[in-house]
């Protein structure tokens, strides 16, 4: 099944500058790996060497975080997007 994923600006230099791209996959955890497979170098942004998702990197499906929502192996439905949105920080006090 193929979804959008929506890839954030820092990332896109990654797509080519592709803003969304389409990746086949019936969990989360497919579609990163297909997004890995057609755009190199996402899996060292985005994962743990133990596999699992980096603590500043949040992966929304529609408007759920996948966190709350069965993580990594969330199913997925025909129309559902995902959207990589990284962890923002700092600024003054």
């Amino acid at each position: 099944m193929s979804t959008k994923i929506r890839v954030p600006s820092p990332l896109r230099q990654l797509t080519g500058g592709q803003s969304d791209v389409q990746v086949e996959g019936s969990t989360v955890r497919e579609a990163l790996a297909s997004l890995e497979d057609s755009f190199p170098g996402f899996a060292t942004r985005l994962f743990e060497p133990d596999g699992s998702l980096r603590h500043f990197v949040n992966v929304y499906r529609n408007d759920e975080d996948i966190r709350t929502a069965g993580g990594l192996d969330a199913a997925l439905s025909p129309g559902d997007d995902l959207s990589i949105v990284p962890a923002v920080a700092g600024g003054r006090p």
